[in-house]
């Protein structure tokens, strides 16, 4: 996300190359991250660091941040996105392909349509959405799959980690049932998690700087402080860092395919591969579960699973 604006294509570069060699094949992206910026970065890099069909290609399009509405999810707008991101990518197709946010100005059909066009056209090999409501990602999987040669829903990229875990409620039940993966991002809660910010907010960070702080002051706040501090006690007992913890922690959710990272500098990225070798035990895992929990009641109580209170 930050590739081009926060991070510059040396830096780039480092993590890539580190990611690459510790068998890291996953790219996330998406056309609207440094105003394009972002891709235009992965495209130089892809050159010549790694063949492009060992890597796995995610973008996405339908945010109109600078337009007259928010989001755009009309046949024109995810197509004109599509061939931008093609053309900074310095590719000819993307692995995933995923609608940045339901459009509830645009036909629903009109949308999932611009997805199935994109994949019959060969510029995209798999489609998805991101923060969609569970309603709305049950609605175009179900939808995607009624007829033959519609391009399913593979993925639901969503916010998830120990700070966010309203996706429980209903959009996880619904991609075990209709058979799609979910992509977490912001696994470390925009980096709260890592505890940086438990003695006020370094210089150098999220939180300090003009475009991003309000990202970060959503989890400055008690209820998040009291889980950062269960992850930083968790962390201490096993000997590891809070972001090792959070990422495990993250990893071993069901339905989980793969947790976004989203490092600043190579690092960071390298402690957060280091979580890849850790298992949490059971009881700090419950523990963790249990300082987290959110409210479930009716009617998702009744129609997840989750037992009666």
């Amino acid at each position: 996300m930050t590739w081009g604006r926060d991070t510059d294509p040396d830096d780039a570069a480092a993590q890539l190359k580190l990611f690459l060699e510790t068998g890291g094949t996953l790219i996330d992206t998406a056309d609207v991250y440094g105003d394009g910026d972002a891709e235009s970065v992965i495209g130089s890099l892809l050159d010549h660091l790694v063949p492009r069909d060992q890597v796995v290609i995610a973008t996405k399009a339908g945010l109109t941040p600078r337009g007259w509405r928010a989001r755009d999810g009309s046949r024109g707008n995810l197509l004109r996105s599509l061939d931008a991101s093609l053309r900074r990518l310095g590719t000819d197709y993307v692995d995933l392909w995923q609608v940045h946010g339901y459009d509830g100005q645009t036909p629903f059909e009109e949308t999932l349509a611009a997805l199935d066009h994109a994949v019959t056209s060969g510029r995209v090999r798999y489609v998805g959405v991101s923060n969609f409501a569970a309603w709305q990602t049950a609605r175009a999987a179900t939808w995607q799959s009624a007829y033959p040669g519609r391009a399913p829903i593979v993925a639901a990229q969503m916010e998830y980690s120990l700070l966010e875990r309203g996706i429980e409620r209903e959009l996880l039940p619904a991609a075990a049932a209709l058979g799609f993966g979910v992509l977490a991002w912001s696994p470390l809660g925009r980096g709260v998690l890592t505890g940086k910010y438990r003695n006020g907010r370094p210089l150098d960070s999220r939180a300090a700087s003009e475009h991003m702080a309000p990202f970060v002051q959503t989890y400055l706040e008690p209820r998040s402080s009291s889980i950062v501090e269960a992850v930083v006690i968790a962390a201490g007992g096993l000997g590891v860092s809070p972001l090792e913890v959070a990422l495990a922690w993250i990893r071993d959710r069901p339905g989980v395919a793969s947790a976004i990272l989203g490092a600043r500098t190579a690092g960071q990225l390298q402690g957060a591969l280091r979580s890849e070798q850790l298992v949490l035990p059971a009881e700090i895992a419950i523990a963790l579960d249990d300082v987290s929990a959110i409210d479930v009641g009716y009617p998702e109580r009744e129609g997840t699973g989750y037992p009666e209170a």
